[in-house]
């Protein structure tokens, strides 16, 4: 049996003991925040958690797919300070306010000085019949995610077969639960009473977006209808002896669900995410006032009704009103922590703003995101073809930010959100896709503004921590340093991009150099990770971060060492382990069109095709009713293939002896060539098979750009080699060598690296500029920004390539041909192999049926996609600029972009 008395000399004030029921994310936040404040060690902290981890991170709760994810909250050593104590396994069974003691089921008592109530929420239930069948989950905790990954394995393994699954709920979690169900394989359905997916969070034009872009993602919408039941395997009838067997070994006993529409689906497996309710029993038979709909009633200092007893987190009505959302329970916590060392600290305003990453779709809603304010004014960017919805809430004098809504493109809302009630330093406009306004240099906004929410962390404190300034004694020169003294950044991770800017700003005053590191996970440059993948002979990304990064990655750094690993291996860029590291993309090996339908591009080494390979092109783009026309590059783009038609389109041209044309890739995309001396009479050497041979010598290669060969049978430069990042022009003693052109923003001239030179030599400077080009090039740096980064620039990659200044071209050599020999075109090997179609799912129920998002129009003998006047807008005509008052009507002339 436990108490809380403590042992203490005389002289010494008397340490208070502060219980803390519950082991969540405020009860972490407390008591990080108390042992940080308490600097005279005045109180002792116990955590009581019926769960058997420590408190970990429910806003990525998703992640837990991958049973090696570690989710735990901060730093462990938290819990071995002598002034924390940590109970895990073990729950809060009785509260007695009179005597100060709390018994748990275990049978322990624990005294206190002062209670804080952190129990958090339930996964509500609905009330419908079935919810109790096996195969039947809740998603709210990292048991209940278990649990559901277990199921998914055993239907797996005992039948060799990925089921359908129903996620009931359109919400945040629901939205989790359907993408984690996704990935791993299943036919997914979610149901949402509501017309719009996150009807909390968004207006109807973002949700609406958003339901045609969880759409195409392969995942079944059914919309404005509820769950009535669950139907079970051989409900019908008393099951036989063999039968009731197999049922109580199945992974699942769930047969199908039925909606309030009448309409039935097969399903596997279920998971229930329609929301959350608060845990106040406890102060429910404590006598505690509740809030009007649940909770422990507080006020703005997060006191209860009963002295000495504080509420915090997702159990707490502020005022009436439960919030179950991370920065509000943190600001609670930090609240109680505040008023227990004698502050005056207030709840305040809650962040309501909220982030949200699935399958590629960002979506974000912050502030006063649906004009609920009066004299508001809205600025509006709505282009479904692009799959973008943006909209700025402001003031009438569309100054002040309000709110927002950022749906498909949320690369702005770090900043934004930073500015909320305050005013916008530059023209709204230019924050949305459309906008052509320059931005704000946002390293130097105010110091008052806070950019992390979660932890209410300014941009002020972020800028001392950069310059060791206040109560930091060591500089943060970097994002990981930056994080841990602060603590910003560490739990939804959302404003980091503004933390990096506000740091690369603070570093540039102080006349210091900007890390080159790759991202916060790793601390080397894209080439120094390159070196030491190869120096290691890593072939895996978990290989890869446990050696030399931290944490999980992120969306920078996974794509990175997908290529390097790529570029290094030519392995199968969707083999298990990499293809969840690929860019959008690379994940379905197509390159996806504005609206949403892919393209098509077989491979046409330095233009020559045969007529018999002409014809199936042409019957493919016939029979898919796909728009043709011959690419910039001298290939036959087919465009406005549904992602389920793309192996059906392949298998043809593959059968017809074509590859993949990469246009989806950052790897070689063409090499461009004129007829040369075969034809021409101007030709000196026959450029038509030196495309040939360098095409099909360097075709797959992952580098960090894309990058574009052409070669010209003389100096009158019809393929226009120079403007290549490798050029190959024909002189009458060989070839001259060109590197570093490109067209694009910047158009750049390639420069000369080698002259008259025969084909091998040819052939071998390009392997080594090539692989040297791939060794030390930066993240997404193209050949002519990587020459210029080099210290000499041109003459050191010609030291380095002709001379072999670091006598390592035989190496690089040897590396490109074992490329060269080991590569297998990504197409022909997904054909091969049933699991890797899978991910090729359709977009909607009937594959067969003409899909109303892919609006066709006729132009010029063929079919291009609908402009926004030519099919129905989502909420304005046009990509366009609006001004909205707060019921949708027009207010003013607007703008268009």
């Amino acid at each position: 049996m436990t108490t809380d008395t403590l042992a203490h000399s005389t002289n010494e004030p008397a340490v208070e003991h502060v219980v803390v029921v519950g082991g969540g994310p405020a009860a972490h936040r407390f008591t990080e925040t108390m042992r940080r404040r308490d600097t005279e060690d005045r109180f002792k902290v116990t955590v009581i958690s019926e769960e058997a981890l420590a408190p970990y991170d429910r806003v990525n709760l998703a992640k837990r797919w991958d049973r090696s994810y570690d989710l735990t909250l901060g730093d462990p050593t938290l819990w071995e300070d002598e002034h924390v104590g940590l109970v895990l396994g073990d729950r809060v069974n009785s509260i007695d306010t009179e005597l100060r003691q709390v018994r748990t089921r275990s049978g322990t008592i624990y005294g206190y000085d002062h209670l804080v109530m952190a129990t958090g929420s339930n996964a509500f239930t609905p009330p419908i019949s079935g919810w109790d069948t096996k195969g039947v989950f809740v998603y709210r905790t990292v048991d209940d995610v278990d649990q559901m990954a277990d199921c998914v394995q055993g239907m797996q393994s005992d039948e060799n077969r990925t089921g359908s699954a129903v996620v009931l709920g359109g919400g945040l979690l629901g939205l989790e639960a359907a993408g984690g169900l996704a990935a791993e394989g299943y036919d997914v359905h979610l149901v949402e009473l509501a017309d719009w997916l996150m009807p909390a969070q968004l207006d109807e034009g973002g949700g609406r977006l958003l339901n045609r872009l969880i759409e195409q993602r392969g995942i079944t919408l059914h919309m404005g209808v509820s769950l009535d039941s669950i139907e079970k395997r051989i409900s019908s009838r008393k099951p036989s002896a063999s039968e009731a067997d197999a049922l109580a070994s199945a992974a699942s006993n769930v047969r199908a669900v039925r909606l309030s529409d009448g309409s039935e689906i097969p399903a596997d497996l279920v998971c229930l995410a329609v929301g959350i309710r608060p845990r106040d029993e406890l102060a429910k038979v404590g006598g505690f006032e509740i809030g009007p709909r649940g909770g422990i009633m507080v006020g703005q200092d997060c006191a209860t009704s009963i002295d000495r007893v504080w509420a915090i987190g997702e159990v707490a009505a502020v005022e009436g009103h439960c919030y179950g959302l991370v920065a509000p329970a943190n600001t609670m916590a930090e609240v109680v922590v505040d008023r227990l060392l004698g502050g005056k600290a207030v709840f305040g305003e809650p962040d309501s703003s909220t982030k949200l990453k699935l399958s590629g779709i960002d979506v974000a809603s912050f502030g006063d995101a649906k004009s609920a304010q009066k004299n508001t004014l809205d600025v509006v960017f709505a282009d479904p073809t692009q799959g973008i919805y943006q909209k700025l809430i402001l003031s009438s004098d569309v100054r002040v930010l309000l709110g927002g809504i950022l749906v498909g493109n949320a690369e702005n809302y770090s900043t934004l959100r930073a500015y909320i009630g305050r005013e916008l330093p530059g023209d709204p406009s230019a924050y949305l896709a459309a906008g052509g306004g320059e931005l704000p240099d946002t390293g130097d906004i105010p110091d008052e503004v806070v950019v992390c929410s979660c932890n209410n962390v300014t941009s002020g404190t972020i800028k001392c921590a950069v310059n060791g300034e206040g109560d930091f004694e060591t500089p943060a020169r970097d994002i990981a340093t930056l994080k841990a003294c602060t603590n910003a950044g560490t739990q939804c991770g959302s404003c980091v991009p503004l933390m990096q800017k506000i740091l690369a700003a603070q570093l540039a005053k102080a006349g210091i150099a900007v890390s080159t590191a790759l991202c916060e996970h790793f601390d080397y440059s894209r080439s120094e990770l390159y070196a030491k993948i190869r120096e290691n002979d890593l072939s895996t990304f978990d290989e890869v971060i446990a050696e030399y990064g931290t944490g999980h990655g992120c969306d920078v750094c996974k794509p990175t060492v997908a290529s390097i690993l790529a570029s290094q291996r030519d392995r199968y860029i969707l083999d298990r382990g990499l293809g969840e590291l690929q860019d959008t993309n690379d994940r379905f090996i197509g390159n996806m069109q504005k609206d949403g339908t892919y393209s098509v591009v077989p491979r046409v080494p330095g233009g020559e095709i045969t007529p018999e390979r002409l014809r199936v092109i042409a019957e493919v783009a016939a029979d898919f009713n796909l728009y043709t026309k011959i690419t910039g590059a001298q290939r036959i783009g087919l465009f406005g293939a549904r992602l389920e038609q793309l192996p059906h389109i392949w298998q043809r041209l593959v059968d017809a002896g074509m590859e993949s044309g990469q246009a989806y890739g950052k790897s070689l995309r063409t090499v461009k060539s004129c007829v040369g001396s075969t034809w021409c009479r101007f030709g000196q050497q026959d450029s038509v098979s030196m495309a040939i041979l360098l095409e099909e010598r360097y075709k797959g290669l992952r580098s960090p750009h894309k990058f574009k060969l052409g070669v010209s049978g003389c100096a009158r430069e019809c393929a226009e080699a120079r403007g290549k990042d490798i050029g190959v022009i024909a002189t009458d003693k060989g070839w001259n060598l060109y590197v570093g052109g490109n067209g694009g923003f910047s158009p750049r001239h390639a420069e000369l690296l080698a002259s008259d030179v025969d084909d091998d030599t040819l052939v071998s400077l390009v392997d080594r500029f090539l692989g040297y080009y791939i060794r030390s090039a930066e993240k997404l740096q193209r050949t002519a920004a990587w020459i210029d980064s080099m210290d000499g620039g041109i003459d050191h990659v010609h030291a380095v390539v002709v001379e072999d200044s670091l006598g390592i071209a035989d190496e690089l050599e040897k590396e490109m041909q074992e490329f060269v020999d080991g590569h297998e075109d990504e197409w022909v090997a997904t054909l091969k192999d049933p699991q890797k179609l899978a991910r090729f799912r359709s977009f909607i129920n009937a594959p067969e049926a003409a899909d109303p998002l892919f609006a066709r129009v006729p132009e010029r003998d063929q079919n291009r996609p609908a402009t926004l006047e030519e099919r129905e807008s989502v909420l304005i005509s046009g990509p366009e600029i609006a001004f909205r008052g707060p019921r949708g009507e027009a207010i003013g002339s607007g703008r268009t972009v």
